[in-house]
């Protein structure tokens, strides 16, 4: 993300699950908060999604054709990550790169829970301004303002209230593609600290496929600006092998690690965007 600026790679994937609501994998599937966290503006290419109207402007279809596409690879990774959540929920969870998450305004679940959502100061910022009006579904939510690539994570979770001596449910979506790999060691070597036994993480990363960075390269080049891929590229990609080692080291044991492809399947979904969804992955782990 651009320095000083709220992630618009955030605003996507939440457009992503506004635009899926009701729509994609209905019964298995649901946000029904998306909406609500998204300006009047931003609502737009959702509905035109939602409805099946195609605008015709360039930019106006560019907008249309990003957001079908994520929600399409959003649906099976909310679902994957939502199980694991639900399987393993313990009295805090932590949120990394919470971007628009509304787990803690939409999940009943969460009623019990203590979530701490940490991110980008501006991209927090930005956030609780959108949630301002909402009433969550946890027991309580903390803003954690925290920039992963050269803050102290643990003393902002402490300082917070976040109990290292209780287990946690940690969420790691849509985060780790978007750090330097030594970044992501030092966050994991953080998370392994905090992590009294019974915790469990649940990480998405991506793992390399040439096809995937030249589609990617392609969408930013022909968008410029106007994509929200501009200026949050890619920094480190991850064999399955890779994260089960790196997780191991940290002594978190990997319980399912599935690509998104397989869950679409699982769900009946059909998949258009194959790359994305194949090598886009969800890996549960916990720490015994």
């Amino acid at each position: 993300m651009q320095k000083g600026r709220a992630s618009r790679t955030a605003v996507l994937v939440c457009q992503g699950r506004a635009a899926a609501q009701g729509r994609l994998a209905t019964g298995t599937f649901s946000d029904p908060v998306a909406m609500a966290l998204l300006h009047e503006h931003e609502q737009v290419p959702v509905r035109q999604v939602r409805e099946g109207t195609a605008p015709s402007g360039w930019r106006q279809r560019m907008a249309f054709e990003s957001v079908r596409a994520c929600s399409e690879v959003v649906v099976p990774r909310t679902i994957a990550i939502d199980a694991a959540l639900r399987e393993r929920l313990a009295s805090q969870v932590v949120i990394l790169g919470a971007g628009l998450d509304a787990r803690a305004w939409r999940m009943p679940e969460m009623s019990t829970v203590d979530v701490f959502e940490v991110d980008h100061p501006a991209s927090q910022a930005d956030k609780r301004s959108r949630v301002a009006e909402l009433t969550p579904t946890a027991r309580s939510v903390r803003f954690v303002p925290v920039d992963l690539s050269r803050d102290p994570l643990d003393d902002a979770l402490r300082e917070a209230g976040h109990r290292a001596d209780r287990p946690t449910t940690w969420i790691w979506e849509g985060v780790i593609p978007y750090l330097r790999s030594a970044d992501v060691v030092v966050a994991l070597r953080t998370i392994s600290v905090l992590s009294a036994a019974g915790s469990r993480l649940i990480a998405n990363y991506q793992s390399p496929s040439a096809l995937a960075r030249v589609g990617r390269f392609i969408a930013r080049a022909m968008a410029g600006g106007y994509s929200a891929l501009a200026g949050e590229p890619w920094r480190s990609l991850w064999r399955p092998s890779e994260i089960d080692r790196l997780f191991r080291t940290h002594e978190f044991v990997i319980a399912t690690d599935v690509a998104l492809a397989e869950v679409a399947r699982d769900i009946g979904m059909a998949i258009h965007q194959a790359r994305s969804l194949t090598t886009g992955r969800v890996a549960v782990a916990d720490r015994s």
